[in-house]
């Protein structure tokens, strides 16, 4: 089968097309012929070489998200069956083969049925981001109705998911942006609240917003300076979610307010193989919000399936121009 690979570590033109053996379906795993996939920054951190290439081996075939439609089972599968239009977050890091190919061998326990309503190519949009924020609002913060939640970035891949899955649960939901235009699909998301980042201290919109108490739920889609201004934001005894902390931060006020902090790394399952399950059940269930009109995607730009598409398609995220995700469909 055809494959989009690299042969080395580099930017969005190292890509190349190949040849190679096509999957089978081992125990507990189903092989897909892959009809979309999207770009998420990990997807490029492992193209340049700075995170995730424990296990790569070259020519690697990149990218966890994909939808698709099932093409055969393997022994012990009972959830899916040829023909089902699938998605889901496997492969593409750890020297797993991922997305960017005729196919993928994936394990079941980490896809759902994708969402009725959605295409291959919205679909793709949605594992990685949507588990990610799943994780984060609701197995780790456990929001309640009325909870005054603020999402960094909330017209990013995460964050634009981040947004919805807090109104569901019912919170008041502020959000980091840094354009008029971004506010106006911030809003559109459920938005109740924006936040020009650039304009306003931390001080000022924790006031203007919770009258100087802080925030129950504070959702770090950034790391850096963000997940330290977040300590801030948060309330006495509030919590911290953030996806990136592998820096030097400064605790004092994290002490001082008695916060709790939690971070989400989707892709342990992934590579350790632990709690694989749990994806496709927020899968499933993120699906059912998606056809009841609960949850949308934001989709950036469409690429062709190909290595000049594939190029292009990261050259657009990484121009930090993008608003939602980039999506390479067939």
């Amino acid at each position: 089968m055809k494959a989009i690979a690299i042969s080395h570590h580099g930017d969005c033109n190292s890509f190349m097309e190949i040849n190679v053996p096509a999957p089978f379906a081992r125990p507990g795993h189903v092989v897909i012929d892959v009809r979309a996939t999207s770009v998420n920054p990990v997807d490029t951190k492992i193209r340049r070489g700075s995170e995730g290439t424990q296990g790569l081996t070259f020519p690697a075939v990149l990218h966890i998200d994909v939808a698709g439609v099932v093409s055969s089972v393997g022994d012990g599968v009972t959830r899916f069956k040829p023909g089902d239009e699938v998605y889901g977050a496997f492969g593409g890091i750890v020297g797993i083969p991922g997305a960017l190919a005729d196919q993928l061998e994936a394990d079941a326990d980490m896809l759902a049925i994708k969402p009725r309503s959605l295409s291959f190519g919205d679909a793709a949009s949605l594992p990685l981001v949507g588990i990610t924020a799943w994780e984060a609002l609701i197995d780790r913060a456990s929001i309640k109705p009325g909870d005054h939640v603020l999402v960094h970035g909330g017209t990013g891949g995460v964050g634009h998911i981040g947004i919805q899955l807090a109104k569901v649960m019912g919170a008041q939901v502020a959000t980091t942006i840094s354009t008029e235009a971004k506010a106006v699909i911030a809003r559109g998301l459920g938005a109740d609240s924006i936040i020009f980042y650039r304009n306003e201290s931390t001080q000022d919109y924790v006031q203007r917003i919770t009258q100087g108490n802080g925030f129950d739920t504070v959702f770090d889609t950034l790391g850096g300076d963000v997940l330290q201004h977040s300590f801030s934001a948060a309330k006495r005894k509030g919590h911290v979610v953030s996806l990136i902390g592998y820096d030097t931060y400064d605790l004092s006020e994290m002490h001082f307010k008695a916060l709790r902090l939690d971070f989400v790394f989707m892709a342990i399952s992934i590579i350790h193989n632990e709690g694989r399950k749990l994806h496709g059940n927020i899968l499933e269930r993120l699906a059912i919000l998606v056809d009841r009109g609960l949850v949308k995607t934001l989709i950036d730009e469409r690429h062709e399936f190909s290595v000049a598409g594939t190029s292009a398609a990261h050259a657009r995220l990484e121009s930090g121009e993008a608003i939602g995700k980039v999506i390479i469909e067939r």
